[in-house]
C-alpha cells in the first residue's frame, strides 16, 4: 500500500490583515496546486482521494481530481488542528506575536492547543488517528495485535491512496503509521512545505507489514521561487 500525502497549497492566512481560520489559497497557492496535480498524475492510478474538508485544502485538491480522475472523498478527521475560533476576524498582528513565543510555552500548555478555545492536541491526536484507522480498515489495511502499532494486516498490497490535508494532520498520520510516540510539536518534527508531497509504502516484515517512509515533504514539482512554508 502507498500513501501520498500532500499539503495544502499556500493560503490567505490575513487578507486585508484580518485573520482567517479557514482561508482560501492565495494565486500562489493555486499555481503550487496545479503543479502537484501534475507531479502525482506520474504515479498511475490511484484507488482513494482522501480531502480534509477546510478551503485550503479542498481547493488544493481541485485540479488533482482533474489529474487523477479520482473521486474526492472528504474526511471530518483530517481537518487541521482548530485554531481559538476567537482569532477569526482578529488583526493578523495581534496572531503573529502569539505565533512568535507559542512554541516557549511549557509542556502542558504546548498539550493544550494553540490557545485558549482551540482544540487540544490530545484531541487533536486522537481524532485523526481514530479517523485513520477506521479510514484504512475500509481500505483493507488493520492495526495486526494490539499493543504493537508498527504492524498491520494488509489486504491489497498494491493500492494507492492519496491524502490531501494540512502540516499538523499529515504529521501525526505519519507518527501514527510510523509507530512514534506523540508530540504536541509534531508539524515541527515532520516539517512539510505548501504541496509538499510525503510517501509512505507498506513493506513485509514478520508476519505483517510496516510502514515504511520513502519521502517527506518532496517539492520537485514546483521552482525554488514557489516554495513556501
Amino acid at each position: 500500500m502507498d500513501l501520498y500525502l500532500v499539503r495544502h497549497g499556500e493560503p490567505d492566512w490575513a487578507p486585508d490583515r484580518i485573520a482567517r481560520n479557514d482561508p482560501e489559497l492565495t494565486p500562489l497557492g493555486r499555481d503550487q496546486a496545479a503543479r502537484v496535480a501534475h507531479e502525482l498524475a506520474s504515479i498511475g492510478a490511484v484507488d482513494r482521494l482522501w480531502v480534509s474538508p477546510m478551503m485550503r485544502a479542498m481547493q488544493t485538491s481541485e485540479p488533482i481530481v482533474k489529474s487523477l480522475g479520482a473521486e474526492r472523498e472528504v474526511h471530518n478527521w483530517l481537518h487541521e488542528i482548530a485554531n481559538p475560533p476567537q482569532w477569526d476576524g482578529s488583526p493578523a498582528e495581534e496572531i503573529d506575536r502569539w505565533f512568535e513565543t507559542v512554541n516557549l510555552r511549557s509542556m502542558e500548555d504546548l498539550w493544550d492547543g494553540l490557545g485558549p478555545g482551540g482544540e487540544s492536541f490530545l484531541d487533536f491526536h486522537q481524532r485523526v488517528c481514530g479517523g485513520l484507522v477506521e479510514t484504512l480498515a475500509s481500505s483493507g489495511a488493520r492495526p495486526l495485535e494490539e499493543g504493537r502499532p508498527h504492524l498491520w494486516a494488509v489486504d491489497e498490497p498494491a493500492m494507492r491512496v492519496v491524502v490531501v490535508a494540512h502540516a499538523g494532520a499529515n504529521a501525526v498520520i505519519l507518527g501514527r503509521l510510523l509507530g512514534l510516540p506523540p508530540v504536541p510539536w509534531e508539524w515541527e518534527r515532520f516539517r512539510q512545505p505548501h504541496t509538499g508531497v510525503s510517501r509512505l509504502t507498506t513493506i513485509r516484515i514478520a508476519h505483517g507489514w510496516a510502514f515504511s517512509l520513502r519521502k517527506l515533504g518532496a517539492v520537485a514539482h514546483l521552482d525554488p521561487s514557489m516554495v513556501t512554508v
